[in-house]
């Protein structure tokens, strides 16, 4: 809330005669801010006058004040907080009912859950655009932590079972179920996905049984079949590769400088080089990213500055084989062999315009996701753990975009039959142009 205030005759006349003469507003004016602790879901309550006729026994109730929807209990603002503290902030449901019980405000965690899911539910087109729109993306980094869902955890267990049945029977009823539940595979898994393109950073979150590379492949499937294949960042997992969809693969250089970093102290001379040959490189993208340099211009840039670096460090790597100075099964050896081996993916932001150094922006995504999993431990369903994919999505989106997440959510669900007909309109980084452009028409129905 911001609020003004002006100098008024009265303190203008307590200054003192040396300050006296004409005074001129600098345009800058002083800063005083005073912070207010309060519920995350706030309440009021409205008492509206009861009347009854005596004749007939009819009862006759107050409106509401102008403004206030009777019909509607809770705001959009609720289930945008609701979700912002669970799926961005890793808030556990029941958590929240016990903060606001202490505040005086009683909200069950099954009623945040109904809010929320409701609210995903309408924002459902929203989160098909940004899937839509990742696709289209120049760059696409991806990878996936843990998860569990307890729905598929116990159609495991069922299947399990029927397997263990000796009668016919049984035994048919274990095929019909391995052919429902597809491929036997046991993990569960939640995919991040970070797209870079048209200035723009998207974040996608998937959990299931899939990988992240079938994840990214479903993805990909809904690219533009105009666009050329797009640059793909991620560690040197298969798993992590999207079956038969061409991308040009890139590896992630972090993953290769992390093998040194866990050797350092028993080969802290032969490390120390190699770190430091990779510290002038990310410096080098650093000063890039202070010019604001285009993708071409990066590259060019690496090309001047970084490869002659790059360069010297192949050479020394290859000699300590040839010369025998690493045993190759040592544990400096295997750091060493995980360069070679991935020497050109690892440097394909010397070939490639745009092409990224790591993996760290996708990393740094699924931290949503872990946090999650630490506090909250589980999605009791495949539809409660959609939700969250929904809900992360569009947050971990708006924090790329330097968009205010619970804003976003909150003028999503408040105009929500305009932004699932027409979704574009509505991503984190144009939503506020769309906002105004609806204010300026008259009687706007959202």
């Amino acid at each position: 809330m911001n609020q003004r205030g002006s100098l008024s005759e009265q303190n203008r006349g307590s200054l003192s005669d040396r300050q006296r003469g004409t005074l001129y507003d600098t345009g800058r004016p002083g800063v005083l801010v005073r912070l207010v602790g309060q519920a995350p879901v706030a309440a009021v309550v409205y008492y509206l006058q009861k009347l009854r006729c005596n004749p007939c026994g009819a009862l006759f109730t107050a409106k509401p004040p102008q403004g206030v929807d009777a019909e509607e209990k809770y705001d959009p603002t609720v289930g945008s907080m609701i979700a912002l503290l669970k799926y961005g902030n890793g808030m556990p449901f029941h958590r929240q009912e016990t903060l606001q019980g202490n505040l005086g405000i009683p909200l069950s965690d099954s009623t945040q859950w109904d809010i929320v899911d409701s609210q995903a539910e309408r924002a459902e087109p929203i989160w098909k655009e940004v899937v839509w729109q990742a696709a289209q993306g120049d760059v696409v980094h991806n990878d996936d932590t843990g998860v569990k869902i307890l729905e598929l955890m116990g159609e495991r267990a069922r299947q399990a079972a029927l397997e263990d049945t000796d009668d016919d029977t049984a035994e048919d009823s274990a095929e019909g179920s391995a052919e429902e539940l597809g491929p036997e595979r046991t993990g569960m898994f939640t995919t991040g996905i970070v797209a870079t393109g048209d200035g723009h950073k998207i974040a996608l979150f998937l959990s299931g049984r899939q990988h992240a590379g079938e994840n990214l492949k479903d993805v990909l499937v809904r690219r533009a079949a105009e666009l050329p294949p797009p640059i793909q960042m991620c560690d040197a997992l298969t798993r992590n590769l999207p079956g038969k969809l061409q991308t040009v693969l890139a590896n992630c250089l972090a993953h290769g400088r992390r093998q040194f970093v866990d050797v350092a102290e028993r080969f802290p001379e032969e490390c120390q080089h190699v770190l430091e040959a990779l510290s002038v490189i990310y410096r080098n993208d650093a000063i890039a990213r202070q010019r604001n340099l285009s993708p071409e211009e990066r590259l060019l840039f690496h090309q001047a500055e970084s490869g002659a670096t790059m360069e010297e460090l192949h050479v020394w790597l290859v000699r300590q084989f040839d010369e025998r100075r690493v045993e190759p099964n040592s544990a400096l050896g295997g750091a060493i062999s995980y360069l070679l081996k991935r020497w050109e993916k690892l440097t394909l932001f010397l070939r490639v315009p745009g092409a990224p150094l790591d993996n760290n922006v996708c990393e740094r995504a699924l931290k949503k996701a872990i946090r999650h999993r630490r506090n909250s431990l589980f999605y009791k369903t495949r539809h409660g753990a959609h939700v969250g994919d929904v809900f992360m999505s569009l947050i971990a989106t708006c924090e790329l975009c330097g968009a205010n997440p619970f804003d976003y959510l909150t003028e999503l669900d408040r105009h929500a039959s305009a932004a699932a007909s027409t979704p574009a309109a509505w991503m984190p980084w144009n939503y506020r142009e769309t906002l105004a452009s609806l204010a300026s028409l008259p009687d706007t129905a959202s």
